[in-house]
C-alpha cells in the first residue's frame, strides 16, 4: 500500500427537508453576503429555489442569484460570477444543483479569491491560494463535487475542458435530500449512476500493491450503486435507493477510496472531458461510452486487477486466465449499461466520429502532444486515437 492523507472537511446535512437548514448553515460560517448559484429552471419550477431564498431570509443572509448554469459549465458564465460577486461583496457562494453548478461555483470561488485568469489554474500555469467558501444543495447524485477537491469547466474558446483540484475548494457544508431528486428523468439518473461508479472505478484500476479494506469499500460501493440503479429504472420515487446513490456519489469522489493507492487511472475521464467539449454529452453517458474500448485496450497490462474487478464486483465466475475472466468482467459491466439504457459506444450516443474529429479529440486529451494519460499504461496521443477509433462503434 501507499501512504496516504484522508482529508474530507465538508459537514454534511442529509435527508428529508434538510433543505431548510441552509440558512443557519450558511450563518455558520460568518458570511454576510451569499451567490446562490444555480442552473436551468427545474430548481424554480419545483419551489426548491424559493425555500431556500426563504430559510437565508429567515437566518438574515443577504444573497444575490446567478442561474444559467450548463451540463460542461462554461467559462464565460464563471467570469460573470466573478465580476457579480465583487461588486456584491460576496463571501460565500451557494450551489443549488449538481456537479455543474457546484464545479462552476469552485471555479467563481478561485476567481474571487486570486488575482488574474482563473482559466491559468485549469491551465496548470499557477496554482489557487484560496477560494471563497462553498455551500451545497444537492440536486443531483452523480459526480461528487459536493465533497471532492475538483472543478471542471469548459472554455468555449477552442472547446477545452479542463480539470483543477484544491483542497481551498472544498464545500464547507453539504444538504443532501433524497427527494430533490425525484423527479430526475431516467437517462439522467443512469447517467448519475455510472459517474459515481467511475470515480470508484477510476481509483480501483491502479499500480498499487492495494489496501484490502480500501479494496473491500470500493467494490461494496460500485455493487451498491448498480443494485440501486436498476431499482430507480423500475421505481424513480423510491426514496431509499435514492438515498443510497446519493450517498455513494459522495463517498465515491472524497478520496475515500483511493486511500492507499497511487490515485488511479483517470484515463477513461480525460478522453470523456475531450468528448463532453465537442459535443456538449452527457458525462456519466459518455464516460461509459469509452470506458469498454480504455479498458479492453490496457487489461494486458493489469489482467489481475480485471480478474478481481470481474469477480468481486461483477459476479465473474473464474474461468481460464486472469485476461479471459478480466475480458468476461468487462462484458458484464457493458451488459449493465445497456440495462441502464447507456452507451457503450460513441455510435449509441448518436454520433457519427469523423476521422478529423478523432484526431482531434486526441490532440486536446493530450495537451497538443504534451502530456500522456492514465497509469494502468501511459497512453499518448496515438494511443488516445486508438481507443477513440475502438469506441467509435
Amino acid at each position: 500500500m501507499e501512504n496516504f492523507q484522508y482529508y474530507a472537511p465538508t459537514k454534511v446535512v442529509f435527508g428529508k427537508g434538510t433543505e431548510d437548514q441552509t440558512g443557519q448553515l450558511v450563518a455558520e460560517q460568518g458570511c454576510r453576503k451569499v451567490l446562490v448559484h444555480y442552473g436551468s429552471g427545474s430548481v424554480v419550477r419545483s419551489g426548491l429555489l424559493e425555500r431556500i431564498g426563504r430559510s437565508l431570509d429567515e437566518a438574515g443572509i443577504a444573497y444575490v442569484s446567478l442561474g444559467g448554469v450548463v451540463p460542461n459549465p462554461r467559462l464565460s458564465l464563471v467570469y460573470e460570477g466573478i465580476e457579480l460577486c465583487k461588486k456584491e461583496k460576496v463571501d460565500l457562494i451557494l450551489a443549488v444543483g449538481g456537479g455543474s453548478v457546484i464545479d462552476s461555483a469552485k471555479a467563481i470561488g478561485y476567481g474571487v479569491a486570486n488575482g488574474g485568469d482563473v482559466w491559468d489554474f485549469y491551465e496548470k500555469k499557477r496554482k489557487a491560494e484560496g477560494c471563497l467558501p462553498i455551500g451545497v444543495v444537492l440536486t443531483i447524485a452523480a459526480a461528487g463535487s459536493e465533497m471532492s477537491d475538483s472543478s471542471v469547466i469548459t472554455n468555449e474558446d477552442g472547446w477545452l475542458k479542463r480539470g483543477y483540484s484544491s483542497n481551498y475548494a472544498r464545500a464547507k457544508f453539504a444538504v443532501m435530500d433524497p427527494d430533490i431528486t425525484m423527479t430526475l428523468p431516467k437517462y439522467q439518473t443512469a447517467s448519475g449512476c455510472v459517474d459515481i461508479m467511475m470515480h470508484t472505478m477510476e481509483r480501483y484500476f491502479n499500480r498499487s500493491d492495494n489496501m484490502e479494506m480500501t479494496d473491500g469499500i470500493s467494490e461494496h460501493l460500485i455493487r451498491t450503486v448498480m443494485k440501486n440503479a436498476k431499482i430507480l429504472m423500475r421505481k424513480p420515487d423510491d426514496y431509499n435507493a435514492r438515498a443510497e446513490v446519493m450517498w455513494a456519489a459522495s463517498l465515491s469522489h472524497n478520496g475515500l477510496t483511493g486511500c492507499g493507492t497511487d490515485g488511479g487511472d483517470w484515463a477513461s475521464h480525460q478522453l470523456e472531458h475531450e468528448l463532453g467539449g465537442m459535443f456538449d454529452v452527457a458525462h456519466g453517458a459518455g464516460i461509459a461510452a469509452v470506458w469498454g474500448s480504455w479498458a479492453r485496450y490496457v487489461i494486458d497490462a493489469r489482467a489481475e486487477r480485471f480478474a478481481q474487478f470481474a469477480v468481486n464486483v461483477m459476479g465473474v465466475t473464474p474461468e481460464g486466465t486472469d485476461m479471459e475472466t478480466g475480458m468476461k468482467g468487462i462484458e458484464a459491466m457493458e451488459e449493465f449499461f445497456r440495462a441502464l439504457d447507456m452507451p457503450v459506444s460513441i455510435r449509441d450516443m448518436g454520433i457519427e466520429l469523423r476521422e478529423e474529429q478523432m484526431r482531434e479529440l486526441a490532440e486536446k486529451c493530450s495537451h497538443f502532444g504534451k502530456r500522456t494519460i492514465g497509469c494502468i499504461r501511459k497512453l499518448d496521443k496515438e494511443d488516445m486515437y486508438r481507443i477513440y477509433k475502438n469506441a467509435r462503434g
